[in-house]
């Protein structure tokens, strides 16, 4: 019988959406003046402006770039971009895992792109990217968040390339640097990398991608919720805070609570730091644990954030399948009914495994502990215990 650990992790908050709050957090710290008012009052619509400079300054997006908050969280963000902008050109989409998968199947299924280049891979890998062609629209997933792979540069994407970008970044944002030039929309929603509140997303254009939404008009219909012109030109006023439905001016100041935090330690270079140093502490766990392995072989493609690892070893190998993927899934249940972790099972559509989230809005002491009571729980299975 192993020892049961004795430290606990003093905030046991390991989900990879919605993620951790800011240490410190706390809701009196939040602004509530704008809370039962319009949101076209000059306060509130005031408090989403200073969401989006905020979100400009701390990013280090370009100028003439465009910011906005949008509905339905990183995939009402994505979906506005991909409803508005493809069927102009040919087009490809590239998945390696669930979230990227659904991107694919708006394209096939919904929007029924004419002219589509499928990309995807198993779970850990990344599809051949140099293989889209330069002319074509593309639609990608930087990080994924239910794999733990991530594309390792931007070399793919020429500079100048023909085709627009298009970036689902969710999970990677506040995370690692994005490579502005070469991107034309990029979205994220606010509950990831930042520990936000959920159901808003945030729209990034470059130029070229409003040049595209003003001089095309798709031949599918638009929700309201993903129109960004009035009339021929594009509707600036979304991207100075004037959201096209109702925002939850909570979530705002909550997301607002978030990027200050963001502002105070550092900016988003010391939340780079974070992740990676919290990354490093699993990644050399899982190095020095036999009956685990990083779910992403290269390491050149291993995220910082939402760590994923699967089991080895003859113990798992003497199981049949089903009692295999139960493993994880017990040893979660286990320590979060001891208030030691939550929310770290893998994914529910992903390889059976673990999925940690080291995100910067985490502490590193508390990961250090949380990995001896998984090694704990990893016995006590072992036994018959658990």
């Amino acid at each position: 019988m192993t020892t049961m650990p004795t430290l606990r992790p003093e905030r046991p908050f390991f989900s990879s959406g919605p993620t951790a709050k800011p240490p410190g957090w706390s809701p009196d710290k939040l602004d509530l003046k704008s809370l039962g008012r319009s949101h076209r009052s000059k306060y509130a619509k005031g408090r989403l402006k200073y969401a989006i400079d905020l979100t400009r300054e701390l990013l280090g997006i370009p100028d003439d770039y465009l910011v906005g908050i949008m509905p339905g969280s990183d995939t009402g963000a994505l979906e506005c971009a991909m409803w508005t902008m493809l069927g102009a050109r040919p087009a490809t989409v590239a998945a390696w895992e669930s979230f990227g998968n659904v991107w694919i199947q708006d394209a096939v299924k919904q929007l029924k792109l004419k002219d589509l280049q499928v990309l995807d891979a198993d779970y850990g890998e990344i599809p051949d990217l140099s293989a889209i062609p330069q002319e074509n629209d593309v639609v990608f997933t930087w990080n994924g968040t239910t794999s733990g792979a991530k594309i390792p540069n931007t070399d793919w994407l020429a500079p100048g390339r023909e085709g627009l970008a298009i970036n689902d970044a969710t999970s990677a944002v506040f995370a690692m640097e994005m490579d502005w030039a070469k991107l034309d929309a990029t979205t994220y929603s606010w509950q990831k990398v930042l520990g936000g509140e959920a159901q808003h997303g945030m729209l990034i254009l470059s130029p070229k991608a409003v040049e595209r939404i003003e001089s095309y008009d798709p031949e599918w219909p638009l929700p309201k919720l993903f129109r960004l012109k009035k009339g021929d030109k594009i509707n600036r006023g979304i991207f100075e805070g004037a959201t096209i439905n109702t925002p939850s001016m909570l979530a705002t100041e909550d997301y607002i609570a978030a990027l200050e935090w963001v502002k105070s330690i550092g900016g988003k270079e010391e939340m780079f730091r974070r992740a990676d140093a919290n990354a490093k502490i699993v990644k050399d766990w899982i190095e020095a644990t036999p009956w685990l392995r990083n779910m992403v072989s290269d390491p050149a493609k291993q995220t910082n954030t939402g760590v994923c690892m699967v089991f080895q070893g003859d113990y798992i190998d003497s199981l049949s399948a089903e009692d295999a993927a139960a493993v994880p899934k017990k040893i979660a249940t286990k320590l979060e009914e001891m208030d030691i972790g939550y929310d770290f099972n893998g994914y529910r559509d992903a390889p059976p495994g673990l999925r940690i989230w080291c995100g910067g809005s985490l502490e590193s002491e508390d990961i250090k502990r949380l990995l001896p009571w998984i090694e704990w729980a990893y016995e006590e299975l072992k036994a018959g215990n658990l």
